[in-house]
């Protein structure tokens, strides 16, 4: 047996154990879940109405709004499940059974693969949810095969990068508390983007924080891709920093793995 076959049944087994984590319970899904659906719900019937004037044609409202915000709630979704993997990571170092996992003679790399694999799966499926729930109330974007395709392509990339970062976070925690608070500004930073209003409509300072923080070129694409609005070079600063996270990322969750077998 080669050591990447063997990396790749023992990432298989991780995989499964995650997958039967998920099933096992399935609160944790649900709560990723309705966190964005509450906000959807919530900015296209309390707020819609007033935010989404002057959107699209001249009579903007509620449906054009619900239009120009589901991008960013999809993104929303994405940033809510890496905070649940931050979580089970740091639940799975605290409660020794990484150490055990180290006495095993199993790939190293498997262990972490599973979980990035297993929150992959998860997040897909979440993000799913959430754009079902957006086309019952309305959402109807003009995306085709092929832009749904790349939409979808972009997400899962997105997903790879911020679960990456938050195995990292999870790593890093010294408890399963710090662990779910550590994540929080990944899922408040699409409010500091064009998620929810334009960025020529915020205060100088904000603008420029949310003109060039990494959300904002990814919900731009998405809109462009979902919407056909003009997409610009958005895309390849999306996946420019979409590449660059993931890639520092898996890198210092390595270190952290590799440096502390007491833990």
């Amino acid at each position: 047996m080669t050591t990447l076959t063997r990396a790749t049944g023992d990432s298989a087994t991780m995989l499964g154990r995650q997958l039967r984590h998920l099933v096992r319970y399935p609160s944790m899904t649900l709560l990723l879940v309705g966190m964005p659906i509450v906000f959807l719900l919530l900015f296209v019937y309390v707020f819609g109405g007033t935010m989404g004037a002057g959107l699209g044609d001249a009579s903007g409202g509620r449906a054009e709004y619900l239009d120009y915000i589901a991008p960013g709630i999809m993104l929303m979704a994405v940033a809510s499940a890496a905070q649940g993997t931050a979580i089970s990571v740091a639940m799975d170092m605290t409660e020794g059974i990484i150490a055990r996992f180290r006495t095993m003679d199993i790939a190293r790399v498997s262990v972490l693969t599973g979980h990035v694999l297993g929150t992959l799966i998860q997040t897909l499926l979440s993000v799913a949810i959430v754009t079902g729930v957006a086309l019952l109330i309305g959402f109807r974007p003009s995306a085709g095969p092929g832009e749904w395709a790349a939409a979808i392509g972009l997400l899962a990339l997105v997903t790879l990068a911020l679960t990456w970062l938050s195995v990292a976070l999870g790593l890093v925690s010294d408890s399963v508390e710090t662990a779910s608070n550590i994540p929080m500004p990944l899922v408040f930073l699409p409010f500091l983007s064009s998620g929810f209003v334009p960025t020529d409509t915020m205060p100088t300072g904000l603008r420029w924080f949310a003109e060039y923080q990494p959300f904002t070129p990814i919900i731009e694409t998405l809109r462009g891709l979902l919407m056909g609005t003009e997409i610009g070079n958005n895309a390849v600063i999306a996946v420019a920093w979409c590449v660059a996270i993931a890639l520092a990322s898996y890198i210092w969750a390595k270190r952290l793995y590799n440096r502390d077998p007491a833990r």
